[in-house]
């Protein structure tokens, strides 16, 4: 008799849905990555995918916010503003993410919710009784209590050893951080940063070339109903929510596919 696997992220990853799309999503990604034009443009492919998912992320969150805002940086929202901040600092915390990522959470709620909330109320899970924010309409959020020990086991979760691929971790993060909306504002936000952080530091998207909150977006009725199959807990649900993070990576790696074909052909014609 075979023993069961005792890595419940590899037990997910070897669901043959699960695994097909890993498959898929890491060959698409790869493409991305082997583009010639990265040599000299990769910083600008990187700086664009930042601008897209960071207006993505805003707008699951509520925003109202065009692509041609954003770049002016006129928006005075703060889900925009928190947004564009967390984007920008995303690189600086990968190194740290796997080691202290409660202090990475709280670093990324400090970033994202600094024009919404009080001082004493950023970058600190909630407490029984404090409002929270229900952009996606998920309902009534676990208690505080629960928040605090599930975030310990997220914790724990991401310090140890596992074979299964960043996507599935990182589709992990985000439901876990979604389904506990630790913070009580801007939760989303911080939630598909970690999804990012974690396909950066686990080597899916080494250099942050793929706008996953794109994909989300562009997806955003699949979003909810593949979050609402993960808050189930079962097989069925949590592999659904993998898949469709899958897909969200995908989109966003086509949308930087294109980035670097319109930057060759900007080339080509100058």
């Amino acid at each position: 008799m075979n023993a069961v696997p005792t890595d419940p992220l590899l037990r997910i990853a070897e669901l043959p849905e699960v695994a097909q799309a890993v498959d898929e999503t890491r060959g698409l990604v790869d493409m991305l990555i082997g583009q010639r034009v990265l040599r000299r443009r990769g910083s600008d492919v990187s700086m664009e995918a930042a601008l897209r998912g960071a207006r993505a992320s805003a707008v699951l969150e509520g925003a109202d916010i065009t692509l041609e805002q954003m770049r002016s940086g006129e928006s005075e929202d703060p889900r925009v503003k928190g947004s564009l901040r967390v984007s920008g600092e995303l690189g600086l915390l990968v190194e740290t993410w796997s080691r202290a990522p409660r202090q990475v959470l709280a670093r990324l709620h400090v970033l994202a919710a600094a024009d919404a909330v009080g001082p004493a109320a950023l970058g600190r899970p909630r407490h029984d009784g404090e409002e929270v924010t229900d952009p996606l309409g998920l309902g009534a959020p676990p208690s505080a209590a629960e928040v605090t020990a599930r975030l310990s086991a997220l914790s724990a979760l991401l310090a140890a050893r596992t074979e299964a691929p960043a996507l599935v971790v990182g589709a992990v993060v985000h439901g876990e951080l979604l389904a506990l909306r630790p913070f009580g504002w801007g939760d989303g936000i911080v939630a598909r940063a970690a999804e990012r952080l974690t396909l950066l530091e686990r080597g899916l998207d080494p250099n942050s070339l793929v706008p996953t909150q794109l994909g989300h977006e562009q997806r955003s009725a699949e979003y909810v109903s593949a979050l609402r199959g993960y808050l189930t807990g079962t097989p069925e649900g949590v592999a659904g929510w993998v898949v469709h993070c899958a897909r969200a990576v995908m989109d966003g790696a086509r949308d930087s596919l294109a980035t670097c074909e319109a930057i060759r052909r900007a080339t080509t014609r100058s």
